[in-house]
């Protein structure tokens, strides 16, 4: 529980939907005080185990849960862990069920990033370990499966869900009062692919006409290449860093997107493009990963590593009203077919077996 933070993440996300539906177990939630949901059940933990405190943070949270949590596993006579990230104590009789999201910093390593020898050598140990693994999707099974020998029976992809009463379409009125723009959620990460992205708005005809909005957290490595970007192409006034979003605005400001483009080169499940199909704005995203699983036929999907098929698939939202209207009809048909109850009912049949 110490994955609730200031600024939501998916992992934060995930974990905030599923709790409530998660009662009828009557689990008992370690969470610090700070940010703790629910208030029976509770078991007060530090709040300096969250990301929130950065890398220090994590480190904490690992020694915590391999020294500190057995222990209280024991004084509580719990039966089970159940783990929204793939973390639990090894080599201990704690029996446990861990949530994998996805394997990205094994596909793209980074030099010297602590988060290699984490996935490389801890996460695999924990889900040999585990119960039962839960992940988000089938890409991400194949993933566990491939990178950690891990059989296919002891994994179960659970789609994740949406809020529909937070994400839901506005009126058309409500977009003529401003230029219209592309809309990209995420991180500046190289996987995220935003050089890509950022060149094929470029190429649009007449691109002063329109705007792409990059909104995520900045990151020193990556934010200032991406505006030395839009300078040299001679886009910056075109292209806004929108920076971290409140949970408060991301629905409106996705609502009112002429299209979601997110055109990664990989991602455990790829919340934004749920979201967005259940504001009904049209989605262009990548063939790759989950990202297919998710989109279904309700996207526009292109080769993320092809920038004239990201430029066109964007040409094609700007001049045809027949495809825009038609896109946004079968994303929000598709959006119904997640929730989060849904999510958590079969959340709670795994649980269920291992209890």
């Amino acid at each position: 529980m110490s994955m609730l933070i200031k600024k939501p993440t998916g992992i934060t996300n995930y974990l905030q939907h599923i709790l409530p539906y998660l009662q009828t177990l009557k689990p008992i939630c370690l969470a610090s005080e700070k940010y703790y949901l629910q208030p029976h059940n509770f078991y007060a933990i530090s709040e300096r185990l969250s990301p929130d405190y950065g890398t220090k943070g994590h480190f904490l949270r690992l020694m915590w849960t391999q020294f500190k949590l057995p222990q209280i596993y024991q004084k509580l006579n719990l039966n089970l862990i159940f783990s929204p990230v793939p973390e639990a104590p090894l080599y201990s009789k704690c029996r446990s069920i861990v949530m994998v999201h996805d394997l990205i910093p094994l596909r793209f390593p980074k030099k010297k990033s602590p988060l290699t020898p984490y996935f490389r050598y801890y996460i695999p140990q924990v889900c040999r370990e585990a119960k039962h693994i839960i992940c988000n999707s089938k890409a991400t099974a194949n993933d566990i499966i491939d990178y950690f020998s891990i059989p296919a029976h002891k994994i179960t992809p659970i789609y994740l869900g949406c809020d529909p009463e937070k994400f839901k379409p506005v009126k058309e009125s409500e977009k003529s009062d401003q230029i219209p723009y592309f809309l990209y959620l995420g991180r500046h990460d190289p996987h995220k692919n935003v050089p890509n992205l950022i060149s094929a708005f470029a190429k649009i005809p007449k691109v002063q006409n329109y705007q792409l909005w990059l909104a995520g957290p900045g990151d020193g490595r990556y934010t200032p290449n991406l505006k030395r970007q839009t300078i040299e192409l001679g886009i910056e006034k075109q292209v806004k860093f929108l920076d971290y979003v409140s949970a408060q605005e991301l629905p409106t400001i996705m609502a009112k997107a002429m299209a979601f483009v997110f055109t990664t080169f990989w991602e455990g499940f790829g919340f934004p493009v749920l979201e967005a199909m259940a504001c009904g704005t049209p989605v262009i995203t990548s063939n790759v990963s989950s990202l297919p699983e998710v989109a279904g036929d309700a996207a526009i999907l292109v080769n993320p590593h092809q920038t004239q098929e990201i430029t066109d698939a964007m040409v094609k939202i700007i001049n045809d009203n027949t495809i825009r209207l038609n896109m946004r009809n079968l994303g929000l048909k598709r959006a119904k077919e997640f929730s989060w109850q849904k999510t958590a009912q079969e959340t709670l049949k795994i649980l269920d077996k291992y209890l």
